[in-house]
């Protein structure tokens, strides 16, 4: 009788151990959902920063990083939105490219590691802020597309003046790419 109890516990640890594991793992993810994090009204600090009022998205620019060099990138994502080196900052004439993580594994979760989780949200006509030195620039979004990770066509014609935001998708994965396209106003 005291084995059939201790088989019984042991389950209920077990089940208990798994929900918490999971609770763990997806807490980041659902507090950003259930109480999104408040964005300023204007920001006047020296820099980039990035505001994407509709999905509460904002984050500093961090300039000129090597979108190919794996090692440099990943520390950067950790402070902020990247700007891909050999890209125009935003603001100048040409394609700006600005990439930050959808999300990541639990224990590297931090404000800008998922700055970019609800991208997705964005359809055609939402605005993206990018405020330079305190000065706001306005993006509309025009586009949005889903790609092969191995997909840089993208890099072949940086004529065009426009902001191009990645991450990766579907959230978790870094299976495709998620662009949006957008233009100024």
């Amino acid at each position: 009788m005291k084995q059939k109890n201790i088989i019984r516990n042991l389950g209920n640890i077990l089940i208990a151990g798994a929900v918490l594991v999971l609770l763990f793992i997806y807490y980041p993810l659902i507090l950003i959902f259930i109480f999104p994090p408040k964005i300023s009204a204007n920001i006047t600090k020296p820099g980039y920063f990035i505001q994407i009022p509709k999905i509460n998205a904002e984050a500093p620019i961090i300039i000129n990083v090597n979108a190919f060099n794996e090692t440099e990138y990943r520390a950067k994502l950790k402070l902020g939105v990247a700007q891909a080196k050999g890209t125009a900052l935003p603001g100048a004439k040409g394609t700006s490219f600005l990439f930050a993580h959808s999300s990541g594994p639990p224990w590297e979760i931090a404000r800008y590691n998922t700055v970019f989780l609800r991208l997705g949200e964005l359809q055609k006509g939402d605005k993206i802020f990018i405020f330079k030195n305190g000065k706001k620039l306005v993006y509309v979004v025009r586009e949005k597309k889903e790609v092969w990770p191995n997909d840089v066509s993208v890099f072949k014609d940086l004529s065009r003046t426009q902001l191009i935001v990645q991450t990766c998708t579907p959230i978790g994965t870094d299976f495709k790419r998620l662009l949006i396209y957008a233009d100024p106003i």
